[in-house]
């Protein structure tokens, strides 16, 4: 089925054979020498060894060539995966910090993939230059900048990633600020490692236009009531929220309540690897767990579509390639 993406991480899309090729290209030693290998080191083991493998793989990417060469593979798998569209976030402080690469460098890097990309898969990309919370609100401000530079050549809105506790929002008020006023939609993390605090600082001190993951709104019935009233989109990465420990199965995941609520919910597989996930499971496997109808995934399919970033034109017309495709689908298949 077609599908866009709201909610994944460039650097923790990275496969295990991409990373090997990085370090083999820069002579870097990781804990395993095989695909295999790696793919045990990446699972999820608890949020401190998630943080070591990430800084791990960002240190393997030394230059622009190696942002290119990560997105060009990214992109594919998305394009495999029927993922038409994706908003992809990309932390490009951490590679200006730890490699001196400088932004436009990066910029034009994930530019060159996007157009290979669409020429060559008919898949497309938003990228979502975000802020890591650790950051200090000066180096917020920094990021800010750079993304407001890159307003209409690729990038789609500012986020804020990062581990919540001891992070508020209220810490990077000042560089969303700026980026809103320069008509940059906020897109910020809220409401994962961290409770509804975290999620009203979003949207009262960020004005955010979507939360990334946002599940533990469930906690705070007035602030159900605030997303409901907003329409607020949230994006929910089910199977990331099981293994970092939000919910303790996927059974358990509030993903059936948030939609009983009346929240607006997209699915999203954040960052896939490192949590043996990918969109299409993400989808099998709530479907599974939730008793979820083709009507159902449809709906959630078509939320990502109206919650994408594009201008109107061209959502909508996305909107309606969809609809002709879910149509086709359904003649087909007897649903």
């Amino acid at each position: 089925m077609p599908k866009v993406e709201l909610h994944v991480h460039l650097e923790g899309a990275i496969g295990p054979s991409t990373l090997l090729a990085l370090a083999d290209r820069h002579g870097i030693q990781l804990p395993a020498t095989t695909p295999e290998g790696l793919q045990e080191w990446y699972t999820f083991t608890g949020f401190p060894h998630f943080v070591e493998v990430y800084v791990a793989i960002s240190k393997c990417i030394k230059t622009a060539d190696d942002i290119e060469l990560i997105a060009r593979e990214f992109l594919a798998g998305q394009a495999a995966q029927g993922i038409a569209y994706s908003e992809v976030t990309f932390t490009a402080y951490t590679h200006f910090v730890l490699n001196h690469i400088p932004f436009r460098d990066s910029l034009a890097a994930l530019n060159r993939a996007a157009v290979w990309a669409a020429q060559a898969l008919d898949t497309r990309v938003g990228w979502v230059i975000d802020i890591a919370r650790e950051t200090s609100p000066e180096e917020g401000l920094v990021v800010a900048d750079w993304a407001i530079e890159a307003m209409g050549a690729g990038v789609v809105a500012l986020g804020l990633g990062g581990y919540e506790v001891g992070h508020p929002p209220e810490k990077h008020q000042r560089a969303f600020a700026r980026a809103r006023a320069a008509g940059l939609p906020s897109v910020p993390h809220a409401g994962e490692t961290a409770g509804p605090a975290s999620i009203w600082g979003a949207l009262e001190a960020l004005q955010a236009d979507r939360i990334g993951h946002g599940v533990r709104c469930i906690e705070d019935p007035a602030l159900v009531a605030e997303l409901r009233a907003r329409q607020t989109p949230l994006e929910v990465c089910p199977i990331s929220n099981v293994c970092i420990g939000v919910a303790t199965s996927l059974a358990d995941h509030p993903l059936p309540r948030l939609l009983d609520e009346g929240l607006y919910v997209t699915l999203n597989s954040d960052d896939p690897p490192m949590f043996n996930t990918s969109l299409t499971r993400e989808y099998l496997d709530a479907a599974r767990a939730f008793g979820f109808t083709a009507g159902d995934v449809e709906r959630l399919v078509l939320n990502g579509v109206d919650a994408t970033l594009l201008p109107e034109a061209e959502r909508s017309a996305l909107r309606a390639r969809f609809e002709t495709e879910f149509s086709r689908l359904r003649t087909e298949h007897g649903v």
